[in-house]
């Protein structure tokens, strides 16, 4: 894995304004591009996720444009460090998630742009959350050991088609992947990468949720054949 702590040179830093907070992100468009896919962090995590930002790096070679982005101002990542409490506030995620989706309408450079989630850990729960308040806007949603079963009963209103990624080796989250797959509604599918963890840092195992991912997404955000 490739992935750096930094923004590259792919990336600009741009400010999101979601109600009365304004919040930092790396808005990656390459040549061409159809659809943008919006990562949703979770458990502590922040857009400088190197695991993220390598996807969001493969999801640009293959034509998509990326919007990295803290879901947390800088008081509540302090705040949250203390209390673990904001990362699993999935109501407060959803919210800032469909505040950025807004932007992204809104924005010159991608309001033409067909949108996909990304979601992580509890991020995921956040992003199937967003899309139903967003209906017929996040075109697709892909969940990287994620935990989609925290949307709760929100899964069968679903209508975005949603894959799952799991490691084969993250055995209780495997679990509450397959619970969650059965209340989806929608175009869905479970990934489980053999000998993978929970956080993929097994060799090639990142690689293998990218290239599923990248697949995924430009299926249903672009043209392109897969």
């Amino acid at each position: 894995m490739n992935g750096t702590s930094g923004q590259s040179s792919e990336e600009r830093l741009v400010q999101v304004s979601i109600d009365s907070v304004t919040l930092e992100g790396n808005l990656g468009i390459p040549e061409g591009a159809e659809g943008i896919v919006l990562f949703a962090h979770g458990s502590g995590s922040s857009r400088f996720s190197p695991r993220n930002r390598f996807v969001a790096k493969v999801l640009r070679e293959g034509g998509l444009a990326t919007l990295l982005m803290d879901l947390l101002t800088l008081e509540e990542e302090e705040a949250d460090r203390l209390t673990r409490h904001l990362r699993f506030d999935i109501e407060l995620l959803a919210n800032r998630l469909v505040g950025a989706t807004d932007w992204l309408l809104q924005h010159p450079d991608t309001q033409s742009l067909h949108i996909g989630h990304f979601g992580s850990s509890t991020g995921a729960a956040a992003a199937l959350i967003a899309a139903t308040k967003r209906p017929g806007v996040v075109d697709a949603i892909v969940s990287r050991g994620g935990r989609p079963d925290l949307a709760g009963p929100i899964l069968s209103q679903v209508g975005a088609p949603t894959l799952l990624i799991v490691g084969g080796d993250d055995v209780p989250v495997i679990g509450l992947n397959r619970e969650a797959l059965a209340q989806l509604r929608t175009e869905k599918k479970l990934e489980i990468i053999p000998g993978a963890t929970h956080l993929f840092e097994e060799p090639g195992a990142l690689e293998e949720v990218a290239q599923l991912a990248r697949q995924w997404f430009q299926c249903y955000l672009t043209s392109v054949e897969v």
